[in-house]
């Protein structure tokens, strides 16, 4: 089974540069605490250390 990760927008993306906006956005989350569950591949986490400052991990079973 694949591990997977909990990501949730915590800050939000007014002001950020235009490549921080659409790495959220390709991340599937929109409006502020929205949380998406990401199956765990290099992709994903390079994406989610791009905008690390705005969203909190967690590790799911």
């Amino acid at each position: 089974m694949a591990k997977k990760i909990r990501v949730k927008l915590v800050r939000s993306t007014i002001g950020r540069k235009p490549q921080q906006r659409k790495t959220v956005k390709a991340l599937g989350l929109g409006k502020l605490n929205s949380v998406v569950e990401k199956e765990v591949n290099p992709s994903v986490l390079g994406m989610v250390q791009s905008i690390s400052h705005l969203v909190e991990v967690e590790e799911m079973e």
